[in-house]
């Protein structure tokens, strides 16, 4: 076999330029895994790409394969003492789009830093939502933020891929944590972990929240302004990490007029982050909600659910076909 299927983007634009595909393999050199992937995540960095914003700086040729979060099976290890050998089962993330391709296809290969033993109470699906959104949490609340027992932090988004996270992330650690999320959600970021939770639908947040230690910005102002409005609500010296790309282009500027610490987040593939993660959700501390799935062949329409807003934890592609 040298060829495979693959979602491919021959030019950015709108969700439709996402087209199913017959492409060349990758080809595994060094120390990279080849891995057939059963199931990939699908994250809103790959959808500002696709729309030509994002990372498209690192396409240089079309066809395109977007994706990094997988999990799926060892086809090819990096040598042959490496503890996962062929049909282990693996998940990860790739520094897409700096591989030739990403994880919307069949098989993909990536370096073996980037790849960790797939959770064994998770099935393929569940652990393809993983990789990107949890870590990115985790460097946010955890390597950034320092989540602690008595520290007050307010996450927005908490409903949402890196959001569900972040809430489990910092409750875990101890933090009394508050959220903001649509009224559906409020009980379930109860369940999650939130202290407090806020319904952005219908209360000004910055009205009912203050002296907080931390921000978790995961909005900036694309929506009511909600990245400035946040800088209310801290106590003098507080940190705000901002982490949609983008989404506020000022904040640092912002946050020290205002007396805040300010900083952004941007996630690298881990494998020793992703295993101790993945010793969180086989212990039950941490879970992964996975809203929707759609056949690789419907990645046009994962990006128009995605687009749409309100989703869930996360939507992931059934890469392999059952």
């Amino acid at each position: 076999m040298t060829t495979m299927r693959a979602a491919v983007i021959n030019e950015t634009g709108a969700p439709d330029v996402l087209v199913l595909a017959e492409i060349d393999m990758p080809a595994k050199v060094n120390a990279e895994f080849l891995i057939k992937v059963e199931a990939a995540g699908i994250n809103p960095i790959e959808a500002k790409t696709r729309a030509g914003r994002g990372v498209i700086a690192g396409i240089r040729n079309f066809p395109a394969v977007l994706g990094s979060d997988f999990s799926g099976v060892v086809v090819e290890a990096p040598y042959e003492a490496h503890p996962f050998q062929p049909g282990t089962e693996v998940y990860g993330m790739a520094p897409a789009p700096r591989v030739a391709s990403g994880s919307y296809a069949e098989y993909i290969a990536v370096q073996a830093l980037s790849v960790a033993k797939k959770p064994a109470n998770l099935s393929h699906v569940e652990a393809a939502g993983v990789p990107l959104a949890a870590m990115t949490a985790w460097g946010a609340v955890v390597d950034v933020a320092r989540a602690h027992e008595g520290q007050r932090i307010l996450i927005h988004a908490g409903s949402g891929g890196v959001g569900h996270f972040a809430v489990q992330f910092a409750a875990y650690f101890g933090a009394h944590v508050i959220a903001t999320g649509s009224t559906r959600n409020l009980g379930w970021l109860r369940d999650l972990g939130a202290a407090e939770v806020i319904d952005y639908t219908s209360t000004r947040f910055e009205q009912q929240v203050s002296d907080v230690d931390a921000v978790i910005d995961l909005i900036g102002n694309v929506h009511d302004d909600t990245g400035t409005r946040s800088l209310a609500t801290m106590r003098p010296g507080g940190l705000l990490v901002n982490v949609p790309t983008g989404s506020w282009p000022t904040f640092m500027t912002d946050a020290a007029a205002a007396g805040m610490r300010s900083t952004s987040y941007k996630v690298s593939p881990s494998a020793s982050t992703l295993e101790v993660i993945t010793r969180l959700i086989e212990a039950g501390d941490v879970r992964v909600h996975v809203d929707e799935v759609f056949p690789l062949s419907d990645a046009a329409e994962a990006h128009q659910a995605l687009e749409r807003g309100h989703t869930r934890g996360k939507i992931v592609l059934a890469v392999t076909e059952s």
